[in-house]
């Protein structure tokens, strides 16, 4: 299976645009997308608080599945279970449940109230998923597990550890999910289970109803060392692992356009361990997810758009769909994109592109490697403005319109040129996106760099205006 990670947690797309997106995700040869809804679900009920003013409806997420269904794409709903569950600990209403009481990022085990919150959460999540074969329990990332009063007073009386205290949750949250949903298969993220012990894992017995996702994102991974948590898992009885590679979303918190030579290599080192799989029998290889993170957490900025992310998930899917990046990857990737060609090392595709968002794709390129220069160009560079129109004389607002004017057709022009862009830019995200999602990016993205513009034309402009006005004599 290669399931397509939808991460909702930041930018979440209209339904309008996964119409477009899921035939394109099946033409590359997706056949499946693992959905992270996180505060997009229509939660009701005691949890309504989670839910996010632009959640989706209980109609857009039959319309998804209907939707995957058509294009032959399995849905997996991933609920978080034990880390990354800000969106749920940030509310006062769920602030007893921390693990930490300063931090929102990880539930406490040891209080009743988060297994039955995490009951609730899991029934509505899947009474709307009925047509799921599998679901992603998350469980990755616990931070801070083990700090809190109540873990550190239960290892003390139990002389137990903190990797004991993982796997006793865990173990709750698949016991509910065997009772009431049997025949339903779990993935887990792997990262707590690799400082575990075969023994402890052997114990837990919960090899029997879920598969490890190992997950990995750099470009050239040390495939020995994947294999020793490989090794670990067989020994500790579990039927069947996944893997997890990136098409975005894992080069840095702030990054707003996908390496693409970094991705490539992730899915050539992932091919690798792939081909060492027979070594690990019984263990069966089952699957691979291919992440594109939006946020590297709830509190976090954006990471690359979507839209910016697709070639990237073109050229990872098809080099996973045909064991390598050849040059027949490469052709069916331009063609299907509708691009004339690809440099992989300065992470570009020139040409048009008819992919859904191609037009978001061109215009984040064109912010990023020109607004700022050329607006920095003008501020710093030009002597006349540095000369005749210093925060000085915006300060007290005088100046010279005749020194003013050498700059200040050059100026206006600039400026309006990049506003002009800037309602086209607008106007191509809000048919994606929400508007929160539309504004947060123009504050990280554009303002930084066209606020100095604005406030410069503002000031250049009120000044002349005021050398106009006549003076009383």
């Amino acid at each position: 299976m290669r399931l397509v990670h939808l991460d909702l947690k930041g930018a979440a797309p209209r339904v309008s645009y996964l119409e477009q997106l899921f035939p394109l995700l099946s033409r590359l040869g997706a056949n499946g997308i693992l959905i992270e809804y996180e505060d997009m679900f229509p939660f009701k009920g005691e949890l309504e608080v989670l839910k996010s003013p632009y959640a989706y409806s209980e109609e857009d997420v039959e319309w998804i599945q209907q939707l995957a269904e058509l294009h032959k794409l399995e849905v997996v709903p991933l609920v978080q279970t034990f880390g990354h569950v800000e969106f749920i600990l940030k509310h006062a209403k769920y602030q007893h449940l921390r693990e930490v009481e300063r931090f929102p990022n990880s539930f406490n085990p040891h209080v009743p109230d988060t297994l039955a919150l995490l009951k609730v959460i899991l029934s509505q999540v899947m009474e709307k998923h009925r047509r799921s074969s599998w679901i992603h329990i998350g469980a990755d990332e616990v931070f801070h597990l083990g700090e809190g009063k109540d873990s550190r007073n239960w290892m003390s009386r139990n002389k137990g550890d903190t990797g004991t205290i993982y796997l006793n949750h865990i173990k709750e949250v698949l016991d509910f999910i065997s009772t009431q949903y049997r025949g339903l298969r779990v993935l887990m993220w792997d990262d707590m289970l690799r400082k575990i012990s075969v023994g402890a894992l052997q114990e837990s017995g919960i090899a029997k109803h879920v598969s490890p996702v190992v997950w990995f994102y750099a470009p050239d991974f040390d495939a020995e060392r994947i294999g020793q948590f490989i090794t670990k898992y067989m020994e500790s009885g579990f039927e069947a692992v996944w893997f997890a590679s990136a098409f975005k979303g894992t080069t840095g918190p702030t990054q707003s356009w996908p390496p693409l030579s970094s991705h490539l290599k992730n899915q050539l080192s992932w091919l690798r361990v792939r081909e060492a799989m027979p070594r690990f029998a019984p263990l069966r290889f089952q699957g691979i997810v291919l992440t594109g993170w939006q946020r590297y957490d709830h509190y976090s900025v954006l990471c690359e758009l979507l839209p910016v992310g697709i070639p990237s998930l073109a050229i990872c899917l098809q080099t996973l769909v045909n064991g390598g990046f050849m040059e027949e990857t490469r052709r069916k990737v331009l063609e299907v994109l509708g691009f004339q060609s690809m440099q992989l090392e300065q992470s570009t595709c020139e040409g048009r592109g008819v992919f859904p968002g191609a037009e978001i794709y061109h215009m984040v390129e064109q912010v990023n490697r020109q607004l700022k220069e050329s607006i920095t160009k003008m501020l710093e560079e030009e002597s006349a403005i540095k000369g005749w129109f210093s925060p000085y004389h915006r300060k007290h607002q005088f100046g010279n319109p005749r020194n003013m004017e050498s700059f200040g057709s050059k100026v206006l022009k600039l400026h309006e040129d990049w506003e002009s862009f800037v309602r086209d830019l607008r106007a191509h995200l809000e048919s994606v996106y929400f508007p929160d999602t539309v504004e947060e990016w123009m504050e990280e993205n554009v303002n930084p760099y066209l606020d100095p513009l604005r406030d410069l034309v503002r000031d250049y402009r009120a000044i002349i205006r005021l050398n106009a006005q006549p003076k009383a004599s």
